[in-house]
């Protein structure tokens, strides 16, 4: 992998990293996703959501470098199972939240760390668009000259990887900072997370 470091262009590292960061901070479903969970949650359900995302993104490389994003692409089937499911999955948690907030005006259930992580992992893994996006961006700066594609899928892959999670969990800390702003007793935070989580169900569905 370090040889491959050594002999991909620079230029095309600086405009691979450039352009993937461009996209992940252009307001997207992961970024709707972890600022629901900031307002919710508070900075750290935020930030840990915004690495679950992350984690997610991992997934998809790992699909990827394997052939695997290949298959599902080509199959229309696997690509609706999985946006029901994410859709499914997106509802699931609106409810959730809907209910979080309680009559007396008092947030109940504060998320876990872990459970904002397995939320950010499960809401990206869920989402077929990642799939297709990997495939049609990532090829474009490989060049079997450089060595086998599937190490540069994986080199870039992490380079986008690394560059996603420090977008989304920065929204995520920004949002929840926000939120204890507003004030965490509100119910509003809540219902307004849960509108956001059912708006990304319906995208979901719908695009």
């Amino acid at each position: 992998m370090w040889d491959l470091i050594q002999i991909f262009p620079t230029q095309s590292l600086i405009a691979f990293t450039m352009g993937g960061l461009i996209l992940n901070l252009a307001p997207g479903a992961d970024v709707f996703f972890t600022t629901a969970c900031g307002l919710q949650g508070g900075p750290r359900a935020g930030a840990m959501a915004g690495l679950g995302v992350g984690l997610g993104v991992v997934w998809h490389v790992t699909l990827a470098v394997l052939g695997l994003s290949a298959l599902i692409a080509a199959h229309p089937g696997a690509l609706g199972a999985i946006r029901w499911a994410g859709a499914a999955y997106l509802l699931w948690l609106a409810w959730k939240s809907w209910r979080a907030a309680g009559p007396e005006g008092r947030v109940r259930g504060v998320m876990s760390p872990w459970r904002a992580v397995a939320r950010g992992f499960l809401s990206n893994a869920l989402n077929p668009k990642p799939v297709l996006f990997i495939l049609a961006f990532l090829p474009q700066f490989t060049d079997p000259a450089y060595g086998p594609i599937w190490q540069q899928v994986l080199l870039l892959g992490g380079i986008f990887t690394f560059t996603a999670t420090l977008v989304t969990v920065g929204y995520g800390i920004v949002a929840g900072v926000l939120g204890a702003r507003i004030g965490a007793r509100l119910n509003a935070l809540n219902r307004i997370a849960a509108v956001m989580f059912a708006g990304l169900a319906a995208k979901l569905v719908t695009e």
